[in-house]
């Protein structure tokens, strides 16, 4: 029996850029969706020590809730709000928009897998981590 084809997803990584006018950032999660699979996940995570190493003055606390925010509007959560209620692809394009915030999302970008759950673990390693 043949394999079954792998999915295609899109994928965003979720960057803190604590002083917008330098454009300095730090990799902070990634945002992914596979509509084959009808998958949208995001893992998110602070490295204080870096942020406190590119920008001293930036409180973490200020950026944690905003990073939460992403994990609950991805999984759907009700206390997400109105975006939280919208499709997996609508809350996957709301999410990756362009931004001039301490939040931003990179490019999105693409590839193929059979486990979206494993790939979006897997980037979170590599990318963030």
């Amino acid at each position: 029996m043949p394999d079954e084809p792998r999915s295609p997803y899109q994928y965003a990584i979720v960057r803190v850029v604590p002083r917008v006018e330098r454009g300095e950032c730090l990799n902070a999660g990634v945002v992914l969706l596979c509509r084959s699979k009808s998958y949208i996940g995001a893992r998110t995570e602070l490295d204080e020590t870096r942020l406190t190493a590119l920008a001293p003055d930036t409180d973490p606390a200020t950026v944690r809730p905003h990073l939460a925010a992403i994990e609950r509007i991805a999984r759907g959560e009700p206390d997400g709000g109105p975006i939280a209620r919208l499709s997996i692809a609508e809350r996957f394009h709301w999410l990756v928009s362009p931004a001039s915030t301490v939040i931003q999302p990179s490019d999105v970008h693409t590839g193929l897998t059979d486990d979206p759950a494993g790939e979006l673990e897997h980037l979170f390693e590599t990318l963030v981590r």
